[in-house]
């Protein structure tokens, strides 16, 4: 390492620098000290990462061999809203009209490539044969969707649907030409409807957040267990690439011994507050109400605002806890194995939205793992867009993780002192810096989904190509049920992360601090459990 600085001008001759600057004058001598020092810098870092072991490689990505693509499975889509349209792009089905507004889209703005991935998404070889949404429209718009098996426009679209539309999700689960079942319903209905489908023998695939209490993360755990179906819960970070290398620069011990983990989510419009538009068409006539209550504890009277906002009330939605906050979690915890911590206390309120919400808008939440000597702190706002990123800290080094990654030693370091007091590491820059993929600018068309682009949740990288990462999870769920194999966000994954958000949950709603009894399995409110 001592002779690092002298390699500084190998690599590029003074007349290979003065001929490139030649071609553009116009930044003369400050241009050439800035790309002198990029050099410099640059060939400073890749000389640290090489002596530290560390590679600027994508990272090894596990494969399922053995997949047989032969015969398509065929697939049930049960809910239709934000999420479930998502989904079923994902899987390759489009409503032939987003098609058209994608083309017309793409012609006025050379950055919107969303047509253009979509086409080149694989073709999993799937057959939805079953559409069930409470709704009347988006249940025409899931059939439309699900009839598109060539993704064509409208005036392309054949006119036959191939869809069958359930009225009920258990007509749906009872029939031979469903095979598995993707599962986009409001949280209070994801339990009962997941239990249902495994008991019938059809795999699930089911969002977040698993369950809307406690008791359920039992009751599914125990049926997906029994019947062995194919589970995958929708934490589709599980493919981000930059998660997968974090992993790796973790387990080389990069950072150091680890002593804090900070995470947030922060969005500051009606849509990242869940203040969803209210469909025109909504009515009575139109929606299922009762159904759609179903398993809720309260029963109340008709509301449009309830049906499209679900997520602001207790009674059909986890909140930011299993909302939001399991999308950090699940985040870490495949980074660093985290398991369900020793205990957390919660805190927040509605403190903006003065809207009739139940949920919290901001909500914090710390957890303690005194067996890995660190905390594991959640910090959440619905009414800023303040950025603070996913933080590791450790005693050698501090890593942000977002769609790209980044590692700074840190100054006080001891596995570096040396490094630093010689010059050759400055804690201000980068000593390790992964950014997977193109450098291309797209559109992107919410805060919301700035928001989650930021967070590795919209899209990754295979082969330098830019990929959906829901996409990538839902491969990997049909690839595993050609395998019979489990997926990486399995139950067993659910468990944790459901138990971890509950609580969360608990804690806030409930003013007590929360312990996790390893021994046991069980919560326990307000009395410290062994470690």
């Amino acid at each position: 390492m001592s002779d690092i600085k002298s390699t500084k001008t190998q690599t590029f001759s003074r007349r290979s620098i003065l001929k490139a600057f030649a071609a553009v004058p116009v930044l003369g001598a400050f241009g050439y000290g800035v790309f002198r020092k990029r050099t410099y810098d640059s060939e400073i870092r890749d000389q640290i990462v090489k002596e530290l072991g560390i590679s600027y490689n994508p990272p090894v990505l596990p494969a399922i061999k053995g997949v047989d693509m032969s015969k398509p499975i065929k697939v049930g889509i049960i809910g239709y809203g934000i999420r479930g349209e998502q989904l079923m792009r994902a899987a390759g089905f489009a409503n032939p009209a987003t098609i058209d507004e994608w083309e017309e889209s793409a012609k006025k703005n050379s950055n919107d490539h969303r047509l253009e991935e979509f086409l080149s998404q694989e073709d999993l070889n799937l057959q939805f044969t079953g559409a069930c949404d409470l709704f009347d429209v988006r249940a025409k718009s899931a059939l439309e969707a699900c009839s598109n098996l060539k993704r064509k426009g409208v005036k392309e679209q054949a006119s036959q649907l191939t869809c069958k539309r359930y009225l009920n999700y258990k007509e749906m689960l009872a029939s031979p030409d469903i095979d598995a079942v993707i599962i986009a319903t409001p949280d209070h209905w994801h339990t009962q409807i997941a239990i249902d489908a495994a008991l019938e023998g059809k795999h699930v695939y089911v969002e977040k957040g698993m369950t809307r209490t406690i008791d359920e993360v039992y009751q599914l755990a125990e049926v997906i267990k029994k019947t062995g179906v194919v589970f995958q819960l929708g934490h589709q970070g599980r493919q981000t690439e930059s998660f997968i290398k974090a992993k790796e620069i973790i387990d080389q011990g990069l950072i150091g011994k680890i002593n804090l983990i900070e995470v947030c989510t922060n969005r500051n419009s009606p849509n990242g507050a869940w203040v969803y538009d209210i469909h025109p068409e909504a009515s009575e006539k139109t929606i299922d109400w009762e159904q759609f209550q179903g398993p809720t504890p309260n029963r109340v009277p008709f509301s449009k605002e309830r049906f499209f906002r679900w997520r602001c009330w207790w009674d059909y939605g986890t909140g930011l806890g299993g909302d939001l906050l399991t999308h950090e979690y699940d985040a870490l915890n495949q980074i660093l194995n985290l398991g369900i911590p020793h205990s957390c206390v919660a805190s927040g309120g509605v403190y903006y939205y003065k809207d009739g919400r139940e949920v919290p808008d901001v909500f914090q939440a710390v957890y303690e793992y005194p067996d890995r000597d660190f905390t594991f702190m959640y910090s959440a706002s619905l009414a800023s867009n303040r950025d603070r990123g996913k933080i590791i800290m450790g005693h050698d080094g501090n890593m942000t993780i977002g769609g790209e990654l980044i590692v700074y030693a840190d100054p006080e370091s001891t596995k570096y002192k040396a490094l630093i007091d010689k010059g050759v590491i400055d804690p201000a820059n980068p000593i390790f810096l992964y950014s997977p993929g193109s450098k291309r600018i797209d559109a992107v068309t919410s805060a919301t989904a700035k928001y989650f682009a930021g967070r590795g949740l919209l899209y990754t990288y295979r082969q330098g190509k830019r990929v959906d990462t829901t996409h990538l999870h839902i491969k990997e769920w049909t690839d595993c049920i050609r395998t019979q194999q489990q997926p990486s966000c399995n139950i067993d994954q659910g468990f944790q992360e459901a138990i971890t958000a509950h609580m969360a949950t608990i804690s806030y709603r409930e003013g007590v601090k929360i312990y996790w009894d390893k021994e046991k399995q069980v919560i326990i409110k307000g009395e410290p459990a062994k470690i």
